[in-house]
């Protein structure tokens, strides 16, 4: 599995763990890597990664304006009632889309791979 596309796959489960916990999102990133490194067959610690932190933390401190643009383009569909893991790939997208300037196609492929592995 490429790196990049493994770091989106932890950033998604980082930003839904921030969404549901409502915690600092420092904190709902130290707690991902302690569920990485709580293997008692695996007692190392996982390496940070930049590019999955860099994300959450771009698309948590944007959240608001993101959600503004989400709401703007979802007709008749409140943010709030959007699925949790909805609600953070979409977050990852447009804040990798507008903020990173990764390329719109990259960014679609990936979010459509991640509503494949993780969206009901």
């Amino acid at each position: 599995m490429p790196a990049r596309h493994r770091s989106r796959q932890r950033a998604l489960q980082v930003l839904f763990l921030w969404d549901q916990r409502k915690q600092d999102i420092d904190e709902a990133i130290s707690s991902f890597y302690e569920t990485l490194g709580s293997d008692e067959e695996n007692p190392q610690r996982t390496p940070p990664d930049e590019f999955m932190e860099s994300l959450v933390r771009g698309a948590a401190a944007g959240s608001f304006a993101i959600d503004q643009r989400i709401s703007a383009k979802s007709a008749h569909w409140r943010i709030e009632r959007m699925p949790a893991v909805d609600r953070s790939i979409l977050r990852l997208a447009v804040y990798e889309m507008n903020q990173r300037k990764t390329p719109p196609a990259v960014v679609i492929d990936e979010a459509l791979e991640l509503a494949r592995q993780f969206s009901g």
